[in-house]
């Protein structure tokens, strides 16, 4: 049987093309966190939830579940061994508020918590360190990704975005 899926932003990525005579965008430089943090989207837009001095908190696009978190410095970097002594410290403190949040958010019964480092350990953007800080349920992944290799996802991202937001201030801000 064939699969549809709806990709509704594809008509403007398209559409933009043709605008400029055929002629594919320009290209971009630096991970995809770098173009966020350059794109002058608000942080609505951009579904940042937190800002510190050295790290940030944004919502995952593509999540695993609702309130899906990554945290990750501003400097674009690859290892952990790379980090400033102020950007880990600033990190380790943010992916702990941010554990907090998500508890009080969505009281999940359990949290992931991790890390991949390089293309081999499954590091999609590889060359921006981000922690993932996943809320996690008893049979949150049920036959829908197992039969239909589909995600459901109760909660829209902007909606997600707005309910940390508004938890992350009683927890404070770490690194602001």
């Amino acid at each position: 049987m064939l699969e549809h899926l709806w990709n509704g932003w594809r008509s403007a990525y398209v559409q933009q093309w043709s605008e400029n005579a055929g002629s594919p965008p320009a290209p971009v430089s630096g991970s995809v966190f770098t173009q966020i943090l350059n794109s002058g989207l608000s942080d609505d837009d951009s579904h940042i939830v937190h800002r510190g001095m050295q790290c940030f908190a944004i919502m995952n696009a593509f999540p695993y579940a609702s309130g899906h978190l990554l945290i990750l410095p501003y400097r674009e970097v690859a290892d952990l061994e790379d980090l400033s002594g102020e950007e880990a410290q600033e990190l380790w403190a943010t992916v702990t508020t941010a554990v907090q949040v998500l508890k009080s958010v969505y009281q999940p019964q359990g949290l992931n918590v991790g890390i991949n480092l390089g293309p081999p350990a499954g590091g999609s953007v590889s060359q921006h360190l981000h922690v993932h800080v996943v809320p996690r349920w008893i049979g949150d992944a049920n036959f829908m990704t197992a039969v239909a290799n589909t995600r459901t996802l109760p909660e829209a991202i902007g909606d997600s975005a707005q309910r940390i937001r508004a938890a992350w201030l009683k927890f404070g801000n770490v690194g602001a």
